[in-house]
């Protein structure tokens, strides 16, 4: 009720526009094939051909999708096994994204560098036509319904995804319960519609062929361009889609519009019961129970991430990982992806800075299906010769890559510049000499050394009990291992502060900025560490943070700058960053400079103070709804060994916090004499102005794994 009254009061008093009639759909046809290409400052050439196909909800969308899974949904998918396999290419996919006048049927290659796109092109389009002699069954079909179905219920988890599933199925089908029709059209797909919409829209049928090479290596394109697409619109034909429209000013008699409406009181946050458990191999164990939907999250993670390695072996954790999922000793990837498919499940194996982890998702329906699966991946890898080869050159392919990615350039810099000496200096994927150097022998030993339940957590979130998830995990108990713990840090010393490390990129149109230094703060949910965390929100920790305000919304240097602190159980950095306009690279440095140094030396307003205080509560209030929050939530509790009421004590640290604390806070943690800054940008553009800020400016050079301080 309170709702609809606002409903009316801010929208009834809006006068109705002119009647909006439904469109007639034109479907699109080609005379004939159109070739384009772009260049740029790229590694890897690309190749797509886009077929048009329909609309969102008509009657062929749903077995298109069918056959674009067939194509390209897995690793038995025909895409796949053609390229991604066969190393043909670094990746490809083949997708049918649909909206709502129309839709498009790709077929998606990103090639090896230096690769011909004619040649590409003609394995492409062979491999579609070999959908001809493979065809489509019933458990294409099937597998994809399940999939569908799952992927539909993960949707519905929070609030935003209901919303937005009743919202739309209102808008387009006058029908907010129209997700059971949704689920139906999948189910009813038939062979024979497969078959038909192939012929209709992707055989002998005409598509655009795009090509996107490296700046210079026209000479790599599928073929000359036969077609100069229109961009954008002009000002004339903009002019003439409104003319006849006026602006219609709403009739306000109840209430002021120009005073901005405020949230109404702060709900209490409701974090989920839980229980607990310890096996006797040493896995701790914690769960929720949740029956909204009928799903179940498992995630399983032992501390043998990126912060494990050494650096000679730097990478290693992440190849194990990737190997995990790439078959067992029982099955191949492919059957492995066929059966996940078939249940509407998935598990994956992957690594982080400091974990690597298990991740299972299931409906409740198929769990033991699913946990049989991740029982074979977890301790039967098969961990094949040529899987690692394949991996490994797409690892060292990535990696060479980032030469192209200035953001990827500054984060990797700014961290040698950190940590020096150190793992926490290198990118968690390892660099070229240390991927080159690493063996299968050497992926094998790290997983019986360091796959260990001694050191393993469990989380369980969903529509299960404590005792069904310890019986349906029983499997766990049988593993053996020993702890271990992490290599000591190594403490290198540290780079000169208040000084700018410039980073030439040549061309680029855009700089990244890096600006901060080492704290002595871990993770921590009620002292220095989280109360910083609230002190920085209104200096760079959210969209209306000064920060943002300024260099976005005020001077229009960027889409977005923030700042951060990160910690875990080792202490982390202050972060502050953006990507700006080349032109405004100095003058950003300085507006990043002056907001930190204003808000030391006067503090926080009364109304940001407010702010914060309601945001921050409103934010924590949704923090709990899907399984992954949850089982993110859960696995806090056991990384850091809190109360689960930990997050009362800190509404309470909120609500108490005053202009004062956030003032010592900020002359504590933010001096700017104690920063590094890092800047990777065009050097014919940028470097005589930052030159001009009055600080010392060091040009760098990172090259894989060495920081090279040019004199």
């Amino acid at each position: 009720d309170e709702v609809m009254a606002l409903a009316v009061k801010y929208f009834g008093p809006i006068q109705r526009g002119p009647e909006v009639t439904k469109m007639e759909v034109e479907p699109v046809k080609l005379a004939e094939d159109r070739y384009i290409s772009h260049e740029d400052k790229i590694r890897f050439p690309l190749l797509r051909l886009t077929f048009p196909t329909v609309g969102n909800r008509h009657p062929d969308e749903a077995p298109l999708d069918v056959l674009s899974n067939i194509y390209g949904g897995n690793k038995s998918s025909i895409f796949y096994q053609t390229f991604d396999k066969q190393q043909k290419a670094l990746q490809s996919n083949a997708g049918h994204p649909c909206s709502e006048l129309s839709g498009e049927f790709n077929f998606t290659v990103v090639a090896f560098p230096e690769t011909s796109l004619a040649e590409t092109e003609k394995q492409v389009r062979e491999a579609i036509a070999s959908f001809e002699e493979r065809g489509v069954t019933q458990e294409d079909i099937d597998k994809f319904a399940a999939s569908y179905e799952a992927s539909t219920i993960r949707g519905l988890s929070s609030v935003q995804g209901k919303g937005a599933s009743l919202a739309s199925y209102q808008t387009y089908e006058d029908d907010p319960s129209y997700i059971s029709k949704d689920l139906a059209r999948y189910k009813n797909v038939t062979v024979d519609d497969v078959m038909r919409v192939y012929n209709k829209y992707i055989k002998d049928q005409h598509c655009v062929v795009l090509s996107y090479v490296p700046e210079g290596k026209l000479n790599l394109v599928a073929a000359e361009d036969n077609y100069e697409p229109l961009i954008g619109a002009t000002a004339e034909s903009v002019m003439n889609n409104y003319d006849t429209l006026s602006y219609k000013v709403p009739i306000d008699t109840l209430f002021d519009r120009s005073v901005k409406p405020t949230p109404g009181p702060s709900p209490f946050v409701q974090v989920p019961e839980t229980w607990t458990a310890s096996l006797d191999n040493g896995i701790q164990a914690i769960g929720t129970k949740n029956d909204e939907l009928p799903l179940v999250t498992i995630e399983i993670s032992i501390p043998a991430g990126h912060r494990n390695e050494s650096i000679e072996k730097a990478g290693i954790a992440g190849l194990t990982a990737q190997l995990m999922n790439e078959g067992t000793n029982n099955a191949s990837a492919e059957v492995i992806s066929e059966k996940l498919e078939n249940l509407g499940s998935r598990v994956n194996v992957s690594s982080g800075s400091e974990n690597i982890t298990i991740s299972v998702s299931s409906l409740s329906k198929n769990l033991d299906s699913t946990l049989s699966i991740a029982q074979d991946i977890m301790f039967n890898p098969k961990f094949a010769e040529d899987d690692f080869n394949r991996v490994k050159k797409q690892t060292l392919e990535s990696i060479a890559n980032t030469v192209n990615q200035a953001s990827q350039l500054a984060t990797n810099a700014f961290n040698k510049l950190l940590y020096g000496n150190s793992i926490k200096a290198i990118p968690s994927s390892g660099t070229m000499e240390s991927v080159e150097a690493l063996s299968l022998d050497d992926v094998k030993a790290y997983y019986a050394q360091y796959f260990s339940p001694a050191v393993a957590k469990m989380v369980v979130v969903g529509d299960i009990t404590k005792e069904k998830a310890l019986e349906k995990t029983a499997f766990l108990n049988t593993w053996e291992g020993e702890a271990f713990t992490w290599p000591a840090l190594n403490e290198s010393e540290k780079a000169p502060t208040a000084t700018i490390y410039f980073m030439d990129k040549a061309g680029a149109a855009q700089s990244e900025i890096r600006i901060g230094y080492r704290t002595d703060m871990p993770y921590d949910v009620t002292g220095d560490y989280y109360k910083a965390q609230l002190m920085n929100y209104q200096l760079g920790g959210n969209f209306n943070s000064r920060i943002n305000i300024n260099l976005r919304e005020d001077k229009g240097y960027t889409y977005g700058a923030r700042s951060y602190f990160s910690g875990s159980t080792e202490p982390g950095a202050y972060i502050a960053y953006a990507g700006v306009k080349k032109e405004a690279t100095a003058a950003s440095v300085k507006e990043f400079l002056y907001e930190m140094n204003n808000y030391v030396e006067n503090g926080i307003t009364d109304e940001e103070l407010a702010f914060t205080k309601s945001s921050v509560t409103l934010k924590e209030a949704r923090d709990y709804e899907t399984p992954r929050q949850k089982a993110g939530f859960l696995r806090r509790i056991l990384d850091y060994n809190l109360a689960t009421d930990y997050v009362t004590k800190q509404s309470k640290i909120l609500e108490n916090m005053t202009k004062e604390d956030i003032a010592k806070l900020a002359k504590k943690h933010l001096n700017v004499e104690n920063m590094v800054i890092t800047v990777v940008g065009d050097k014919a553009t940028v470097f005589e102005n930052l030159k001009a800020l009055g600080m010392p400016v060091v040009e760098i050079d990172a090259q894989e794994s060495k920081l090279l301080v040019k004199k």
